[in-house]
């Protein structure tokens, strides 16, 4: 599957919020610039040295408290943005991942889709 292919799969939604990106040892302040329950785009910070052959973690504060926490692997770097897939994510954090995206979609069947495509496994012609 290309990486067009899936950006119309899953929804990409403006969102801004903090984020903090840790990797190892090092740990990254970011602003979040969209998600989708596939990943998530953020402001590159300074001095920031993501390996993207590691994993690293995302914890994106959402303002009543409430964190949405995935693991995550750097797919893209440029212009000053950083692209992340999800690898992994708790039950509450896709909870929290799902009710935002729909929110933010205004219709509750498209996240439902969504996350149906997501837990599906991955046909031979994908």
């Amino acid at each position: 599957m290309t990486q067009s292919q899936e950006r119309r799969r899953f929804s990409r939604v403006p969102f801004n919020a903090w984020t903090e990106l840790r990797q190892q040892q090092h740990s990254w302040q970011c602003r979040l610039i969209d998600l989708s329950l596939k990943g998530l785009l953020i402001a590159e910070p300074e001095k920031c040295a993501v390996d993207p052959h590691h994993m690293a973690t995302a914890t994106i504060r959402l303002a009543d408290q409430t964190e949405i926490r995935m693991k995550v692997k750097l797919v893209r770097q440029q212009e000053g943005h950083l692209a992340f897939a999800c690898q992994g994510i708790d039950v509450e954090s896709i909870s929290h991942l799902r009710r935002l995206v729909e929110l933010n979609l205004g219709d509750p069947r498209a996240s439902e889709r969504e996350l149906n495509e997501l837990m599906s496994p991955i046909s031979d012609e994908d």
